[in-house]
């Protein structure tokens, strides 16, 4: 986990196809050599249309410029629907899409209407369970935009975070080593910042501008084998992934307090490093869904993110019950603060202009106000030990500060106590 840096221009909170209207489309609009656009799960929606409508300009802009030069446009997904994954090859190079079929399978505007751009479409799903799950934008090998939003239709909180400098190149490699599979070169020059100043200017809300950020690129490798175990076993151990590993040290080496945004907490070593923290002292802020994806934890996990937290708050209760012991070597137990994502009943929200976030799709771990990590990593089973993941860890005071402070505003009136052991 060699460490890097980051230039940080954005931060931007809000539903999926509000962070497509105003961060990544305006991005891929303004390329000048190539688009690399990651997600997990394609479909038919509104953030569909508009990035059809996105690309249709970026083929004009590129026709018009006379060079005869195409614009490469990469893009990548893992599932679309239950039919697609039931008979997706089992072969990591994945399965690539000829233009004949954009239109009618994926809903993607046909070659016939890009003539400026050189468009490559590809998918890679593992059976039984590893779906590869990062979502990125890569523009022209010197803007990286890493979203938790899918090219989806769900009104979810979602975030985004826009990088340039050297974190870039990591994300290059990341990409030619897991998905482009060898197809086609990328214009331009990773890592080479000479036209960054020619991007998007990054106005309003959503401007954070931090420069030289220290940070760690962490990737997640997937893996078919679930390791299941019956319920009164002891679960096996996680992948030794770069992410996991990361995630893993900050909770151990937490002092003061750790939060979490996750859309589910279904990963037993998770739950375990977390009740290891209260033991220490540690304060332990979680906000959470209460129903979310029901199904999928249940298959995944074999057990729900309100069964867990339930877990997580009677082992607490007991710890908190059996007081501070100084003779036995025993201190005060952290504070426990668990919320549940609610949307607000609004006819239009505060933070999207459009429609109200319904469930929290935002991950996000701070510990100590000075580590955060971005990514695609939940706090369940599937990212722990099936999926493959992308995140990126942060090593800035500044930049959690001005993280958190976004958030709380974002968040104000989205959130119902299930459980404060302060009582406050």
């Amino acid at each position: 986990m060699s460490e890097t840096t980051a230039t940080i221009p954005s931060l931007s909170l809000g539903t999926g196809h509000s962070i497509y209207k105003t961060t990544l489309l305006p991005a891929i609009q303004s390329a000048q050599h190539s688009v690399i656009l990651i997600t997990c799960f394609w479909s038919r929606s509104r953030t569909l249309d508009a990035l059809n409508e996105t690309l249709l300009k970026l083929s004009s802009s590129a026709l018009q410029r006379g060079d005869g030069k195409k614009i490469t446009v990469h893009i990548g997904f893992s599932s679309s629907s239950l039919f697609q994954k039931l008979f997706h090859t089992s072969s990591a190079a994945g399965q690539v899409y000829p233009p004949e079929v954009w239109t009618r399978k994926l809903g993607l505007l046909g070659e016939e209407d890009l003539g400026g751009l050189e468009v490559r479409v590809k998918s890679v799903f593992l059976w039984p369970f590893s779906v590869w799950h990062p979502k990125f934008v890569i523009i022209d090998q010197t803007r990286v935009f890493l979203p938790s939003c899918n090219v989806s239709w769900e009104d979810w909180f979602e975030g985004c975070v826009e990088m340039r400098g050297p974190i870039v190149e990591d994300f290059v490699k990341f990409w030619r080593q897991k998905w482009s599979g060898g197809e086609g070169e990328l214009g331009g020059s990773a890592g080479d910042l000479s036209s960054v100043d020619e991007g998007i200017p990054v106005q309003g809300d959503a401007a954070v501008r931090l420069n030289d950020v220290p940070c760690k690129f962490l990737p997640s490798a997937h893996h078919r084998n679930p390791n299941f175990r019956l319920p009164w076993l002891q679960c096996a151990p996680p992948p030794a992934t770069t992410l996991n590993l990361e995630l893993l040290r900050l909770f151990t080496d937490a002092r003061k307090e750790i939060f979490l945004q996750t859309p589910n907490v279904t990963s037993p070593p998770v739950l375990n490093v977390l009740l290891d923290a209260l033991k220490r002292g540690v304060d332990v802020r979680i906000t959470t869904s209460e129903r979310l994806m029901i199904l999928e934890q249940l298959v995944t996990a074999g057990t729900t993110t309100a069964r867990c937290v339930r877990w997580l708050i009677k082992r607490h209760q007991r710890l908190s019950k059996r007081g501070p012991d100084e003779e036995a070597g025993l201190i005060k137990p952290g504070r426990l603060h668990i919320s549940y994502y609610q949307p607000k009943v609004v006819t239009k929200s505060s933070i999207t202009g459009g429609a109200e976030p319904v469930q929290s799709h935002l991950k996000l771990a701070v510990v100590d106000r000075h580590a955060i990590v971005f990514g695609s990593g939940n706090m369940d089973r599937a990212s722990w030990y099936t999926s493959q993941e992308l995140g990126v860890g942060f090593y800035s005071n500044e930049l959690v500060a001005k993280t958190l402070e976004k958030l709380e505003a974002a968040l104000e009136g989205r959130r119902k106590l299930l459980y404060d052991s302060e009582g406050k």
